[in-house]
C-alpha cells in the first residue's frame, strides 16, 4: 500500500485508541480468571491485539468481540488443551507474555511467528525457563516449541533487557502450585510497563511483594476481575496525534487519555512542552498546539516508542538534538535507530546515527519524497509527522504497516483535514 500524503497541517480533535499495553494485560488476566470480565474500550482492529486474542482462544478461552469491548470467557483450566498453536503473527508483547503463561499452564505449545519476530531476542527468558523444566526448540525458522511444566522456584533477570520478559513470568509464576521469586538484577529498564503488569494484576486479585528489586509470588493464585473494566487511552499512539499538534502551524485535540495513567509514553506532553509546543489539559482531553521548537536532550530508556515521531519534530527544531539510551530500538520491528535515521534524511533532515543514539542537527523544513514504512508501523506514522514540515509530498510505500497498532490511522488523519491518498502498491 502507498500513501501519497501532502504537505500541510491538521487540526481538530481526535478519540484516543485503547493502550495496547493495557488491553494485552487485561485480556491476559481475564482469560486466566475464574469469572467472566468485559474489557470496555473502542476497537481498532490492531493485529497486536488480534494476535493476543488468539492466542487465548488457543488455549480454551472464549473472547467476544463487542461494539463497545471485549468479553471474556475464561480459559478452564481443569480442561486445558494437551498441544495448541499459537499464532502470534509479529506481536513481540504476545510472544514474550504468552510463553511463559503456556508454560506455567503445562501445555504444549507452537508459537508460529511472522515478520522479524522471529529473529529478535528471547534470551536470557529462555535460560530461566529451561532451568525450571521446559524444554524449548525450534521445528522451523518461525515456530519456537515449548513442552514441559515450569516449576516454581528462585527465577533471576536482568533489568535492561527487555521488559516483556519480566512481565511475562509475573503474569506466569501465579498459576504454579508454590511460590516462587523473580529477582531483577541491575537498573530496571522500562520500569512502567512493569507497573502497568502489576496493577492489571491487582485489579485481577493478584499481588506481589516487593524488596530490594525482588518479586515475592505466591503460587496456586485464583484471580477473580471485575465484571467490567475499562482499558487506558493509548499514550504510545496518542503521542502521534500530540507530534503533529507540535509541528508547524499544528493543532491537535486528544480525547480520552489519562493524565495519571501508568504508561510510560505520557511523558511525552513534558518533553513536547520541553521543546517548546503549547498544551492544555481539560479532565481527559489534552490539546497541542506549535510552538517554538528547540533541541533537547532525550534519554530513552524509558520511552523507546516514543523515538521515531519525537526525532520528527526534533528534525525542524532550532539547535542539535541528542537522543541517548536508545539501543533497544534495534531490536524493534525494524532496526530503528537506522530506519528512523534514513526515513528522516530522505526527506531533507540531518541526523546522525550512533551507536546507541541519534544526533539531530535541526533544519527550517523538510523537503518531502519517497520513503519506505520498512513493515514497521512507528516508521510509517513518523514519515506521517514528517509531512506536516515538507514542502512536497511525502510517498510512503508498505502504509499498511500502521495495521499493527493503528488500523484507522490513515483515516483519522484525513478527518483532520490531511490531504492524502491510499493505492495498492504496482498499481
Amino acid at each position: 500500500m502507498i500513501a501519497t500524503i501532502q504537505p500541510g497541517t491538521v487540526s481538530g480533535e481526535v478519540l484516543a485508541i485503547p493502550s495496547k499495553s493495557h488491553l494485552h494485560r487485561l485480556l491476559i488476566c481475564a482469560a486466566l480468571a475464574d469469572t467472566t470480565t468485559k474489557i470496555l474500550c473502542q476497537h481498532t482492529g490492531a493485529e497486536d491485539i488480534k494476535a493476543t486474542v488468539a492466542c487465548l482462544e488457543a488455549l480454551g478461552a472464549n473472547i467476544d468481540k463487542l461494539e463497545d469491548g471485549f468479553f471474556v470467557q475464561p480459559i478452564d483450566r481443569d480442561n486445558l488443551p494437551e498441544t495448541c498453536v499459537l499464532p502470534c503473527k509479529e506481536s513481540g508483547s504476545t510472544f514474550r507474555f504468552m510463553l511463559p503463561v503456556v508454560c506455567a499452564l503445562g501445555v504444549t505449545g507452537e508459537f508460529h511467528m511472522e515478520g522479524r519476530l522471529p529473529e529478535r531476542p528471547i534470551a536470557p527468558l529462555d535460560r530461566e525457563l529451561t532451568a525450571k523444566g521446559i524444554t524449548l526448540s525450534k521445528p522451523t525458522a518461525t515456530t519456537l516449541k515449548c513442552e514441559g511444566q515450569l516449576q516454581p522456584g528462585v527465577y533471576t533477570l536482568p533489568g535492561d533487557v527487555s521488559s516483556q520478559y519480566i512481565s511475562g513470568l509475573l503474569m506466569a509464576l501465579p498459576l504454579l502450585d508454590e511460590d516462587s521469586t523473580l529477582e531483577i538484577t541491575g537498573d530496571i529498564q522500562s520500569g512502567d510497563y512493569i507497573s502497568i503488569t502489576l496493577d492489571a494484576q491487582e485489579v485481577f486479585g493478584v499481588r506481589h511483594a516487593y524488596a530490594n528489586q525482588t518479586y515475592s509470588i505466591l503460587g496456586n493464585v485464583k484471580l477473580a476481575g471485575p465484571a467490567e473494566i475499562i482499558a487506558d487511552g493509548d499514550w504510545s499512539n496518542g503521542s502521534f496525534w500530540l507530534a503533529c499538534g507540535a509541528m508547524p502551524k499544528g493543532d491537535v485535540v486528544l480525547r480520552g487519555m489519562n493524565p495519571n495513567s501508568l504508561q510510560g509514553d505520557r511523558r511525552m506532553t513534558d518533553i513536547l512542552e520541553a521543546i517548546g509546543a503549547h498544551l492544555s489539559w481539560n479532565k481527559s482531553t489534552v490539546a497541542v498546539k506549535e510552538g517554538k521548537r528547540q533541541a533537547v536532550e532525550i534519554d530513552a530508556g524509558p520511552i523507546p516508542d516514543l523515538i521515531p515521531v519525537l526525532s520528527a519534530i526534533l528534525a525542524v527544531a532550532d539547535g542539535t538534538s541528542i537522543i541517548r539510551n536508545a539501543a533497544r530500538l534495534r531490536i524493534k520491528e525494524s532496526d530503528r535507530l537506522t530506519t528512523t535515521a534514513n526515513t528522516l534524511n530522505a526527506l531533507g533532515a540531518k541526523i546522525t546515527e550512533m551507536e546507541d543514539g541519534l544526533i539531530i542537527e535541526g533544519v527550517p523544513s523538510l523537503k518531502g519524497g519517497t520513503v519506505d514504512a520498512c513493515i514497521d508501523h512507528r516508521i510509517a506514522m513518523t514519515a506521517a509527522v514528517a509531512s506536516m514540515a515538507c514542502t512536497e509530498p511525502v510517498i510512503l510505500t508498505g502504509a499498511e504497516a500502521v495495521n499493527k497498532s493503528y488500523p484507522k490511522l490513515w483515516e483519522d488523519f484525513k478527518l483532520l483535514g490531511k490531504s492524502l491518498e491510499i493505492s495498492k502498491e504496482g498499481a
